[in-house]
C-alpha cells in the first residue's frame, strides 16, 4: 500500500499500526495538503456487499460524532474494492504505552486518564452509538497531552456482521475487555462499553488485567463466571470507594452497572472529588457506588445531581416534595434507601371512620349525622411541610448548584496570568504537573482540572498542567567514544542511534567515533535519529620492492609514501655500491609511519697490492695470496728465464678488491 494513491487523493505513507481488521497508515491528503491517518480494511472484508454497506453507514455516523476526545473522521472511500477511512492524525503514543511504563498508577492519575475516555463514550452513547472495542490501544495520547478515543463506528460495522455468536461464530473485540453478555450471546449495548472502561481502570490501578488465562477461551470464561477482583487486593492503599467504583462498572449483571458512560463519568468525578480532598474512607460513598439490586430508579438521570450533593433526610412528606429530580436532590439510584419514605402519608392524617354495618358510611348508629368539625392541625401540618420542603430545597440548592461556579478558561495563558485570572474568580490555583507541548509555549497552561467552563466548588482549586515547551533533547558529545558507548549515550538522551559510516583516519583508532550528524548540542525531538562517523583506523599502504635499485632513490620514494626508512650498509662483491642488497618488508602493506628497513651495498672490500717487483715468482705469489688475491703469471717481453717479477697488474701499492686476480709479469 505504501506509495499508492487512494481515490486519487490520499498518498499512503509509512505504516503506523496493524490490527485484525485494518491497517493504519500515515497519509497525505493531496487535495488539502494535510497529514491524516488512513485506516485501510484488510483485503476480503470489503468483498461482502452487506458489510461494505454497513461500513459506509457507520463511517457516516462516526463522522457526525464531533467531540474533543474523539478522533475525527474526515472521509470514507472505496478504491476499487479497498475500503478506507481518512481520520485525524494524532502524533504521540497510546494508553497501552503509558500502562506499560507507569502502572500501577495512583488512583487520581488513573481516573484523570479514564475521564476523557468516558467523556468520549458518553457523547457516543448519547448519539446512539456503541464503541464495542474499548481497550488501551484505542486510546491515543497526543504529544501535547490531548486524549482521544479511536475506532468509533468501525467496531459497530464489524460487530453488526457477527452480532450474535450463535450465528456469526466469531466474537468481535479484545477478549480481555469483553463484557459477559458479549461472551454469552454476542449482543452489546452501552453497558458493554462501561464494563470495558471498568476493566481499563482496573488495569491502570494494578498494572495487570483482572482475568488472565492460557487461552482466550479461558479468559472469556472468567468474564462470565468470576467477578473482577477489588484493585486493593493488588494495591492495599487503594480506598474502598475506588474498589466500589470498579465493582460497579464491571458487575457481571449488566443491570447493576451504570446505564451508560455518562453515568459512570459522573461517578468517576465523585470519586475524584473525594481523592482530591484527601478522603481515605467514605462509607456512604462506598455504599452508593457498590453494586446493588435494590436500586429504585435507573441511573439514567444521575448526571443531574451535583458531585458533592449531600444526602438530605427530610420527613416523609418533605421527601415526597423534594424527591423530584431537581438540582441538589440525591439520585434515586445512589440513595435508594430513601425511596421507602416517598410514598408515606402526611403526619396527623386520620384513618377513615368505620361505617356502621348496613348504614351509610361515617354515621353513628345512635344519632343523626353530626356536621364535620374543622381541624386546625391540617393547615398547620401543611404549612410545616411546605416550610420543610422549602428549607430542604434551599439546603439542596446550597450544597448543589449554589456551591459551584464555572472554571475560568486559562489555556495558553502564562502561569502568572492564569493564577491571577483563577484567583480573581475566587478560586485557588496550583501547578499539578508540567508536560512538554509542541503547540503551547513554555510556561503557559496546557490544560486544567476541572476544564474551562466545568463546575467547581466556590473555594475549590484549579490544577493546571504547565508547558515545558517542545520536548527537545541535545545530541550528546560522541566524539572519542567507542561505538557501543555512543549507542548508550544516544539512548540515554532519548534519541535513536542511526547509521554508522566508517572512514580511514591516521590519528584515531579503529572503532572510535569521529563525529555525529546532527552535530553535538543540536536540539532534537524525542526519538530523532543520530548518525555517526566512525574511524576505520589508519589507511594501509602497499609496500613497493626496491631490491637492486639505488638505495637513495628507494629511501626518497618510501618517505613520500609516509614510511620511516632505516638503512644499513655493508660490503658486497656482487651488488654495486649504493644499490639495495635487501629490503624488509619487500611486499604487503604497512600503515603510515611504520618502518621499512633497507640494506645498501658498500661494494667489495679493497686491499693494497703488495710490493713484489724484483722478487722471485714463488715469493711474490705467496705475498699476493696472503693479501687475499688470486695470482696469475705471464712472461714479459724481455723474458730471459730468470723467473723474477718485473711488474704487477694492478700495480703494486694500488688498491684492488679482495679476492680479485693480480697478474705478475716475469723476466
Amino acid at each position: 500500500m505504501i506509495g499508492r494513491l487512494l481515490d486519487g487523493r490520499y498518498r499512503v505513507g509509512p505504516r503506523i499500526a496493524r490490527g485484525g481488521m485494518a491497517t493504519v497508515y500515515e497519509a497525505t491528503d493531496m487535495r488539502l495538503d494535510r497529514v491524516c491517518a488512513l485506516k485501510v480494511m484488510h483485503t476480503g472484508l470489503g468483498d461482502d456487499e452487506d458489510f461494505a454497506g454497513r461500513f459506509v453507514r457507520e463511517a457516516r455516523s462516526a463522522a457526525k460524532l464531533s467531540h474533543p476526545h474523539v478522533v475525527g473522521v474526515f472521509d470514507q472511500g472505496d478504491d476499487d474494492g479497498t475500503l478506507f477511512l481518512a481520520m485525524e492524525y494524532i502524533p504521540g503514543h497510546t494508553l497501552r504505552d503509558v500502562i506499560r511504563k507507569e502502572s500501577p498508577m495512583a488512583p487520581a492519575k488513573a481516573l484523570a486518564l479514564v475521564e476523557p475516555v468516558l467523556s468520549a463514550l458518553a457523547a457516543a452513547h448519547q448519539a446512539g452509538m456503541i464503541h464495542r472495542d474499548v481497550k488501551p490501544e484505542n486510546v491515543l495520547i497526543a504529544d501535547d497531552g490531548r486524549i482521544k478515543v479511536a475506532d468509533f463506528g468501525l467496531a459497530r460495522a464489524v460487530s453488526a456482521e457477527t452480532q450474535h455468536t450463535a450465528t456469526g461464530g466469531v466474537l468481535i473485540g479484545t477478549v480481555s475487555y469483553l463484557s459477559p453478555e458479549l461472551v454469552i450471546d454476542g449482543r452489546a449495548d452501552a453497558r458493554s462499553d462501561v464494563y470495558a472502561a471498568g476493566v481499563l481502570l482496573y488495569e491502570m490501578l494494578t498494572g495487570r488485567k483482572p482475568h488472565e488465562g492460557e487461552s482466550p477461551i479461558q479468559v472469556a470464561y472468567k468474564h462470565v463466571h468470576e467477578d473482577v477482583p477489588p484493585p486493593s487486593e493488588e494495591i492495599p492503599t487503594i480506598p474502598a470507594y475506588v474498589d466500589a467504583l470498579v465493582a460497579r462498572a464491571t458487575a457481571r449483571d449488566r443491570e447493576l452497572r451504570p446505564a451508560d458512560a455518562r453515568v459512570l463519568l459522573h461517578q468517576v468525578r465523585r470519586v475524584r472529588a473525594a481523592l482530591d480532598h484527601g478522603v481515605t474512607d467514605d462509607p456512604e460513598l462506598t455504599a452508593d457506588l457498590a453494586p446493588s439490586t435494590g436500586a429504585s430508579a435507573p441511573d439514567d438521570d444521575i448526571d443531574y445531581v451535583r458531585e458533592d450533593a449531600p444526602t438530605i433526610v427530610a420527613p416523609a412528606a418533605a421527601a415526597a416534595v423534594v424527591g423530584h429530580r431537581g438540582a441538589g436532590a440525591p439520585a434515586a439510584s445512589d440513595h435508594h434507601e430513601h425511596t421507602s419514605v416517598i410514598g408515606a402519608g402526611l403526619p396527623g392524617d386520620r384513618p377513615s371512620r368505620p361505617a356502621r354495618p348496613g348504614g351509610p358510611p361515617g354515621r353513628n348508629d345512635a344519632s343523626r349525622p353530626t356536621p364535620p368539625r374543622r381541624s386546625r392541625r391540617g393547615p398547620l401540618l401543611l404549612a410545616l411541610v411546605l416550610v420543610l420542603a422549602t428549607v430542604a430545597g434551599l439546603v439542596g440548592w446550597h450544597y448543589g448548584v449554589g456551591r459551584y461556579t464555572a472554571t475560568p478558561g486559562v489555556i495558553n495563558l502564562s502561569q502568572a496570568q492564569a493564577r491571577e485570572k483563577v484567583q480573581a474568580a475566587g478560586l485557588s490555583f496550583e501547578v499539578g504537573d508540567r508536560a512538554y507541548s509542541e503547540t503551547v509555549t513554555a510556561g503557559s497552561v496546557i490544560s486544567t482540572d476541572p476544564g474551562a467552563g466545568e463546575d467547581i466548588l466556590e473555594d475549590g482549586t484549579v490544577s493546571a498542567v504547565v508547558s515545558l515547551g517542545p520536548e527537545r533533547y541535545a545530541v550528546p558529545t560522541l566524539r572519542g567514544m567507542r561505538v557501543d558507548e555512543a549507542q548508550e549515550a544516544v539512548a540515554e538522551a532519548n534519541l535513536v542511534f542511526g547509521d554508522v559510516t566508517q572512514k580511514f583516519n591516521e590519528k584515531v583508532a579503529e572503532g572510535v567515533v569521529l563525529s555525529s550528524d546532527p552535530a553535538t548540542g543540536t536540539e532534537l525531538k524525542r526519538d530523532a535519529v543520530v548518525d555517526v562517523l566512525v574511524s576505520r583506523g589508519p589507511r594501509p599502504i602497499k609496500v613497493p620492492d626496491f631490491t637492486g635499485k639505488s638505495a637513495d632513490e628507494a629511501e626518497k620514494a618510501l618517505v613520500d609514501l609516509g614510511f620511516q626508512v632505516a638503512i644499513t650498509r655493508e660490503n658486497d662483491d656482487t651488488v654495486p655500491e649504493g644499490d639495495v642488497i635487501a629490503q624488509s618488508p619487500d611486499r604487503g602493506t604497512l600503515f603510515r609511519g611504520e618502518t621499512v628497513e633497507l640494506t645498501a651495498s658498500k661494494g667489495p672490500v679493497m686491499v693494497e697490492v703488495p710490493k713484489v717487483q724484483g722478487v722471485g715468482v714463488a715469493e711474490a705469489t705467496a705475498r699476493m695470496e696472503a693479501a687475499g688475491f688470486e695470482v696469475r703469471t705471464e712472461r714479459s717481453d724481455v723474458y730471459v728465464g730468470l723467473e723474477f717479477v718485473v711488474k704487477s697488474d694492478p700495480p703494486q701499492g694500488s688498491m684492488a678488491p679482495e679476492g680479485s686476480t693480480v697478474t705478475l709479469f716475469l723476466v
